[in-house]
């Protein structure tokens, strides 16, 4: 009798299963699917500088990119302000010294609707995609960009320190001189960004 009712039940079991993958159900997902779940989504908080003496940078993301922050105090802080490559190479040509558009022949200009509309096709790339570390290879590109410097003859090695500087520093400091009362972090401080963790 018990050797039926074990057969029953693992009979049930397995039925219910079969039923349960069958309709998709998201209680039984994989890990590997659950992290491709994750990239589809727009981080609302990105941990930057994870290696830096000085400590982390916790930027948010949500509200750099929902119209919470501003550089003007009005318009909405556009995907392509740090995305820059997410843009075509014919758009980026009003942008000195920018010139990379991911992929090359990018034809769309990363927005916020595009991104819901097709995560994938979206094409967005992080920072450390291009801007790797000093000593490493980035992982889109054959080599880290380099650009001249805008008041000399240097050639600037834009390893991810200096282009998350450049683009961080340099919209905190067009924000203050656009609204000096502005609670942006300043860009001569660098604790106002980078946080020690215990």
């Amino acid at each position: 009798m018990k050797r039926k009712l074990m057969i029953l039940v693992t009979v049930l079991f397995t039925v219910a299963g079969a039923a349960m993958l069958s309709l998709d159900l998201p209680i039984i997902r994989s890990s590997a699917q659950t992290q491709t779940q994750d990239v589809q989504k727009m981080p609302e908080v990105i941990i930057l500088a994870k290696d830096s003496r000085l400590g982390q940078v916790t930027f948010n993301h949500v509200s750099h990119n929902s119209g919470k922050y501003t550089i003007d105090g009005t318009t909405k802080i556009a995907c392509t302000e740090c995305h820059h490559t997410a843009q075509p190479a014919a758009d980026l040509a009003d942008m000195p010294p920018l010139k990379t558009a991911w992929p090359a022949d990018r034809t769309t200009v990363l927005t916020d609707e595009l991104f819901k509309k097709d995560p994938k096709a979206a094409g967005v790339a992080a920072c450390r995609d291009c801007h790797a570390r000093a000593g490493a290879t980035p992982k889109l590109l054959p080599a880290i960009p380099e650009i001249k410097h805008e008041a000399s003859t240097a050639i600037i090695r834009l390893v991810n320190q200096q282009a998350f500087h450049r683009s961080c520093d340099g919209c905190h400091i067009e924000v203050r001189q656009q609204n000096p009362q502005s609670k942006a972090p300043s860009a001569t401080s660098c604790v106002t960004c980078h946080k020690r963790t215990a």
